[in-house]
């Protein structure tokens, strides 16, 4: 199943936690997790996801810990996700998958298909970067190109979803089980204790969502005493997410979506709006917007501490600067940004924002 007889999306149950005596410590991907993952860990697909380095520096004055999830396989967070639905669907007996993406999630399914031995048809923009859509045809995947915009993509994904197994990483609960590693190794590599608060880009919400499912898992098993603040940040030129808080509800509300640099959250209509601002506001953070100038200062910022990320990424430096200025973060907490996709992804945007490249 992907969907609900309804045509909503499926979750599952809550799951129990983890004590720090499950970690399987001498398994260096999310794997080391297994204990807290429901599928059957026996033969997982993996290339060594997660477990991704934890640096700390400075940003806006402040003591920052930068979570760096794009040094995973396919260079992006998405790798965690789809390890664990990958290993899940295969040992169900699904051996052929559909999923629509604007690229990071579509390069990480072609590469976890590879690894599998699995099919894969990916549905991308026409527009995507070609770098993201070289990536996924190189590992083997059917690469269909759709004109319009993200939103079309979706609705092109739907619609063949009657012929091929829709594998979507908005729909696929197992998909979070995987993102939800994140907050096991932040509890871990903190000396399992919770940071105080975490920034990371929003686009369909599988970070945060993973995020709040996590640490929830954590506060369950007893070894964390409080949940940390989750602030989901947004491009300001394509935030559903953000359009709805504003508003003070928990659903869809029209907007004007424009162009960003941030073309991996620019979503149009996310699959779970209602949980992703309540896993925000239950965690007593915020959804937060910037501009395409605070992207790229943020950008070029991020480039000169030697983070070399896609704009997508550099929405949560800008957020995080928003939120120091405003003193909405104590001098002493902990917080940390997490950096979800390299800037090999989408180099020479990152060189034309940055004004670096040399002239011919």
């Amino acid at each position: 199943m992907w969907r609900a007889a309804d045509g909503g999306h499926l979750n599952l149950s809550p799951g129990l936690g983890l004590k720090a005596e499950q970690i399987a410590k001498d398994v260096r991907s999310l794997w080391r997790y297994a204990a807290a993952i429901r599928v059957d860990a026996t033969h997982p697909i993996t290339l060594g996801e997660g477990w991704t380095p934890l640096i700390a520096s400075q940003w806006a004055g402040h003591h920052t810990q930068f979570k760096l999830e794009y040094v995973a396989p396919s260079g992006s967070f998405k790798d965690r996700g789809t390890s664990v639905l990958f290993t899940y669907l295969r040992n169900v007996g699904v051996t052929s998958v559909l999923e629509d993406s604007s690229g990071n999630a579509g390069a990480s399914m072609a590469t976890y298909a590879a690894a599998g031995n699995m099919k894969c048809r990916i549905l991308v923009p026409a527009a995507a970067p070609r770098a993201k859509v070289a990536q996924i045809a190189a590992m083997g995947a059917d690469v269909q190109l759709v004109d319009g915009s993200r939103q079309d993509v979706a609705t092109e994904a739907l619609r063949q979803a009657e012929q091929i197994f829709y594998a979507s990483h908005n729909w696929q609960p197992f998909f979070l089980e995987g993102t939800k590693t994140l907050a096991f190794e932040l509890w871990e590599q903190l000396g399992f204790s919770a940071p105080d608060a975490v920034v990371v880009p929003v686009g369909y919400g599988s970070n945060v969502l993973g995020l709040s499912i996590g640490f929830n898992e954590l506060l369950h098993a007893g070894v964390i005493k409080k949940m940390p603040r989750i602030y989901a940040v947004q491009a300001e030129n394509c935030a559903a997410f953000h359009t709805a808080w504003r508003a003070g509800v928990d659903h869809w509300v029209k907007f004007e979506p424009k162009p960003t640099v941030a073309d991996g959250i620019a979503s149009f209509q996310p699959v779970r709006m209602k949980e992703v601002l309540n896993a925000v506001r239950e965690s007593g953070g915020e959804v937060l917007a910037v501009s395409e100038a605070e992207i790229a200062t943020a950008l070029g910022e991020l480039a000169r501490r030697g983070f070399f990320v896609e704009p997508t990424s550099a929405t949560a430096g800008a957020a995080l600067t928003q939120l120091h200025a405003q003193g909405r973060i104590g001098a002493q907490e902990r917080v940390v940004m997490v950096l979800t996709g390299s800037g090999l992804k989408a180099a020479e945007k990152v060189g034309d924002l940055l004004g670096v490249l040399p002239k011919s």
